[in-house]
């Protein structure tokens, strides 16, 4: 699955042919296109699997939001890094994490991401740069700031690109890890996923200036995006990219999305935070994939038949990975002591077999 993502990647050029749009070849626009059903469509593949309780716990899903997934992550190298918050599993499809292991990992299963111990809220793929879901609101901006500066340590020219959303502007590690970034330079790109609520409550409400204000006085510049366009938010995030490696310092991005279910599986799509009108109409004028397919349409750059062609593949994708979820085996209790430490400490006592030294 990778490496035919990756294969698709290469072939989808920048531009230089007739066949393009905004300086995006053709074949690069269906890869986008092909992308975002990928995680739309698993994403509803978790969402009826949670309904009927094949996932359990907090399960926060993507569905309005894809265009930022494809659009900052796209543009890394392979060996750049990422790491988000716990609405984490279009981001880790996107950086290359396998969809079975993404899915088993969701139904708590042995053959997850990282053996069925983290969920949804924390699915990993070190082995693809993607350094892991976070739970803790925030608690991934410093950890990021820290792989930052792990990059210029080793003097590489990697950059690590950091998910948080909107409501963690306002914890405290948010100022300080971007004031160590612009002090010491460090190669990052912190990205809001701005979908205009924290849980149940409408950012306007918790501060006095917009997201894409809030790194002034940090000395890292901001900028904002339409994150329903993957063509946009591609562009600056590649541009943005080739001035980080360069060494240019960190930047921040407001890029502005919605999601189009609740905050978690336990909220209602609308709540009484948000109403269902506007949730619709949101639907109807930003849906990501909408927006690309049309832009596709109207330039004739997309067949219908090509269309449902792609959706049918990325279906088959996500009814591969939800058999492999269902065909792996649970963790068993020796599973607890596994992956607790790299190595034990030598001159420690305790140990995970319970021999004492």
């Amino acid at each position: 699955m990778a490496d035919t993502k990756t294969k698709e990647k290469k072939e989808g050029t920048r531009g230089g042919g007739k066949a393009e749009l905004d300086g995006f070849s053709r074949d690069m626009l269906h890869w986008f296109l092909k992308q975002m059903l990928l995680y739309r469509r698993f994403e509803e593949k978790a969402e009826e699997a949670y309904a009927i309780g094949k996932i359990g716990g907090f399960c926060h899903l993507h569905i309005g939001q894809e265009a930022v997934a494809q659009g900052v992550v796209g543009p890394l190298r392979p060996d750049d890094y990422v790491v988000t918050s716990y609405r984490d599993h279009t981001q880790a499809l996107a950086k290359g994490v396998d969809p079975g292991p993404v899915m088993a990992e969701l139904y708590g299963k042995k053959g997850g991401s990282v053996g069925g111990k983290g969920g949804s809220m924390h699915i990993f793929g070190v082995d693809v740069g993607f350094m892991g879901g976070h739970g803790i609101v925030g608690g991934q901006i410093p950890l990021a700031t820290g792989i930052g500066w792990a990059i210029q340590y080793r003097e590489s020219d990697q950059i690590c690109v950091c998910f948080l959303g909107d409501a963690a502007v306002n914890q405290g590690a948010f100022l300080e890890s971007l004031n160590m970034a612009a002090v010491w330079k460090l190669p990052v790109i912190y990205v809001v996923e701005n979908n205009e609520y924290g849980m149940g409550t409408a950012f306007k409400r918790v501060s006095a200036l917009p997201v894409v204000d809030r790194a002034k006085g940090t000395g890292v510049p901001g900028h904002a995006v339409d994150g329903q366009d993957v063509m946009a938010t591609w562009t600056l995030i590649e541009r943005l990219a080739s001035e980080v490696r360069k060494g240019g310092g960190p930047q921040y991005v407001d890029a502005r999305t919605y999601r189009f279910r609740g905050h978690s599986m336990s909220d209602p799509v609308s709540g009484t935070y948000r109403s269902k009108k506007e949730v619709e109409e949101k639907k109807e004028e930003a849906d990501p994939i909408t927006i690309l397919r049309d832009r596709l349409f109207e330039a004739k750059l997309l067949k219908q038949e090509e269309l449902e062609e792609m959706d049918q593949a990325v279906r088959v994708i996500v009814d591969e990975a939800a058999k492999f979820a269902d065909d792996s085996p649970l963790p068993t209790a020796d599973d607890l002591y596994t992956h607790t430490y790299k190595e034990i400490n030598e001159h420690g006592r305790l140990f995970l077999d319970g021999r004492d030294r």
